[in-house]
């Protein structure tokens, strides 16, 4: 698995545009926190993080088409926790119209905005790029994150 930092802006916005995600605010300020997947000219996907402190919102997470369902985007959403644990993130939001089952299979909680961090809320895609439809969720990082009992038995009976 390559994962490699600052993909190009053309290879990030048509990546984006092809999964129907918005590119009009990606600046190069926004690039340096930019990871991609793959063939640094060809990646099979991109994501990017907004970091504001403790707090973080997790944005423009696109696959390719040929590559769903085989692990790029569950491969970049882990780097961009690590990531963002390494840079003294606790808590790490995201925004979306259509992947909740995704990310709740990753362990984001569905939040009320109400809920967001001041940080969070004045951002572009939470202010206005994002329909007020989307669902906002969250995760909260943890370096060494415990066992739940069940994953705990099972690895104790395996």
């Amino acid at each position: 698995m390559n994962i490699f930092s600052r993909p190009s802006e053309e290879v990030v916005k048509r990546i984006l545009s092809e999964a129907g995600l918005p590119v009009s605010d990606i600046t190069a300020e926004h690039l340096a926190y930019f990871f991609g997947y793959g063939a640094e000219r060809e990646p099979d996907g991109v994501v990017g993080i907004e970091p504001y402190g403790k707090a973080a919102l997790m944005r423009s997470l696109a696959v390719v088409p040929s590559r769903r369902g085989a692990g790029v985007g569950t491969s970049l959403v882990a780097h961009i926790e690590q990531w963002a644990l390494q840079q003294g993130i606790e808590s790490l939001y995201l925004l979306t119209t259509t992947a909740e089952s995704f990310f709740k299979q990753l362990g984001y909680n569905r939040t009320s905005r109400e809920e967001a961090p001041l940080s969070i809320r004045n951002t572009k895609e939470f202010s206005g790029i994002c329909p007020t439809s989307s669902v906002f969720m969250v995760k909260r990082l943890q370096a060494n994150p415990p066992l739940n009992r069940t994953r705990a038995a099972t690895a104790r009976a395996g």
